[in-house]
């Protein structure tokens, strides 16, 4: 079973200010008091912030996990390499982001 990489001890090399604030924490979403932010508080920031950027789809948080999904095989990274960083058991499940790629055919006529 594959186990999602953490990237919170890299989000506080790069100075994100949150992951900062605390750095004993194993989460990203933390409460005012340092503490795991509830699922509940968490889902409801994700929806308000959608509404506010106007889009026409209900946002959840999953959605942040296919956009990183998508980002990634976009800029060419290795699908297994995609795979362990999202905690996929599955290379299918991974294999969609690459699937949807145009960056993919990006070399067919490179040469």
């Amino acid at each position: 079973m594959y186990k999602a990489f953490s990237t919170l001890n890299f989000l506080t090399d790069q100075n994100f200010p949150v992951a900062k604030q605390t750095p004993n924490s194993n989460y990203l979403f933390v409460s005012e008091r340092g503490t795991v932010m509830a699922a509940a508080t968490a889902r409801g920031i994700i929806e308000r912030v959608g509404i506010q950027a106007g889009l026409s789809l209900s946002v959840h948080p999953h959605m942040l996990r296919h956009a990183c999904g998508f980002y990634l095989a976009s800029r060419g990274h290795d699908t297994r390499a995609i795979q362990a960083y999202l905690g996929h058991r599955q290379i299918q499940h991974t294999v969609r982001y690459t699937e949807l790629s145009p960056k993919r055919f990006q070399e067919f006529w490179l040469d």
